[in-house]
């Protein structure tokens, strides 16, 4: 499960910071940065797609949340006893009842 995150993050956290590095034009003295560069990526990518350029940075955000909400979904499956567990010793913390053994 843990090379599942680090390949979703890694590459999520590799294009956000490019985008917005781009987007706002820091570019360290390197053309990579740019904001010549983002929007040509952009217009080439709209031109694969068919698509206006100012439309695909939403889309791309929506496709990364989703892919984030089923990531999480996932995990959460996986970890469903551990997550039972915490969640009934925080009511039994809260609530001043004793907490019960865990299975």
């Amino acid at each position: 499960m843990r090379y599942i995150v680090i390949f979703w993050a890694l590459p999520l956290g590799l294009f956000w910071g490019w985008y917005f590095l781009s987007y706002h034009d820091i570019n360290f003295g390197m053309l990579f940065f740019s904001r010549v560069l983002h929007d040509e990526v952009f217009r080439i990518y709209g031109q694969i797609l068919g698509m206006d350029p100012a439309t695909l940075p939403p889309l791309v955000a929506r496709a990364c949340i989703v892919d984030t909400l089923i990531i999480s979904a996932i995990l959460a499956f996986r970890r469903r006893r551990a997550i039972l567990a915490w969640m009934r010793n925080l009511r039994a913390r809260y609530s001043g009842e004793e907490a019960a053994p865990s299975a």
